[in-house]
């Protein structure tokens, strides 16, 4: 019966390993290159882009006239409801440690059961502290003879690719290679 509680152990300690992964996944750098081109005069997409920024909270960082780069800056806010999900799943994991401890070692009474209030919101903290950031977002303009509009090289988080390329898409007349869109599901 012993090696029975041992392997629930185990398991148990493996899905906890596998919460660690999940928060270190949930509040990864997802920063992306992307190329995009318009038709449009290369003033008029850099001004639409620009008040575009400025409407979601970036500030402008400065830049680099010769390499023709502009860069922002925008403090990305973390998931409430990510980190009230975390910390269940937390709460609930070492709650369940503490079960498998009170049955291995029974004489520790229900102590154990005490994990619940230190794994719960201490993943959700851990999931704040890291998502919770300043992230740069960079864009250079390519001169490209062969085209007559404007090419641009985004370097961002891919959510805010994304957003840009939905938000933006048709009133700057934006097209990538449609990778930012497709799933891989």
């Amino acid at each position: 019966m012993q090696s029975f509680f041992s392997s629930t152990l185990l398991l148990t300690v493996l899905l906890a390993i596998g919460l660690v992964f999940f928060l270190r996944a949930a509040s990864k750098d997802r920063t992306t290159i992307v190329e995009i081109k318009s038709p449009l005069p290369p003033i008029e997409v850099l001004n639409g882009v620009n008040a575009w920024l400025k409407d979601r909270g970036w500030e402008r960082n400065g830049g680099d006239a010769d390499r023709q780069v502009l860069t922002f800056q925008g403090n990305v806010a973390s998931s409430k409801t990510l980190a009230i999900f975390l910390s269940i799943l937390g709460g609930l994991g070492s709650c369940c440690l503490g079960l498998v401890i009170i049955e291995l070692y029974p004489s520790i009474n229900w102590w154990p059961l005490l994990l619940g209030t230190i794994g719960g919101p201490s993943a959700g903290l851990i999931y704040n502290s890291r998502a919770n950031r300043i992230e740069s977002l960079e864009i250079r303009l390519i001169n490209n003879q062969n085209y007559k509009g404007s090419i641009l090289k985004i370097k961002a988080h891919r959510d805010e690719l994304i957003a840009m390329e939905i938000d933006l898409g048709k009133s700057l007349k934006l097209a990538s290679d449609g990778s930012l869109l497709s799933s891989p599901i």
